[in-house]
């Protein structure tokens, strides 16, 4: 969901893309920077005994949290572009999946330092420049 949207404030803010259709704004996520989770299962890999860890940033933000710091971060009004769309409901949706760390702080020495609003700008504006790119034949893409 979060390349969904990052990916439509480029397209919206180049003019080629009207709207992003989303499902439920209000559930509630931990969403952290793939980079250091990346580290933190590392850090598993290397403790001598193995063991279960929770990967997150303890914090909570709603999807609406997420579409409206990625539009403002693009200097757009997410309410002009953003519509509802039951067809991207979730039947078995979950309202808030919040993670607790702690025991990979306390253990591995892990810890976040990227918290959701800084991760929203990271997205925002690598979609940003991968859209510039690809529109100047920087780069081609080939998955499309």
């Amino acid at each position: 969901m979060t390349r969904k949207v990052t990916r439509a404030v480029a397209r919206i803010q180049a003019g080629i893309q009207e709207k992003l259709y989303m499902g439920n704004l209000d559930a509630v996520r931990d969403w952290g920077y793939a980079p250091e989770y990346v580290e933190g299962m590392w850090r598993m890999l290397q403790h001598h005994e193995p063991q279960d860890y929770v990967l997150a940033t303890n914090s909570a933000y709603s999807v609406k949290d997420f579409v409206r710091m990625a539009f403002e971060h693009a200097g757009l009004e997410w309410e002009k572009y953003v519509e509802y769309d039951k067809r991207y409901e979730r039947p078995t949706e979950v309202d808030a999946l919040i993670g607790d760390y702690s025991k990979a702080k306390d253990v591995l020495g892990w810890e976040p330092k990227v918290r959701t609003p800084e991760l929203v700008k990271i997205m925002v504006d690598a979609d940003i420049k991968l859209l510039d790119d690809e529109r100047s034949g920087r780069l081609v893409r080939i998955d499309s």
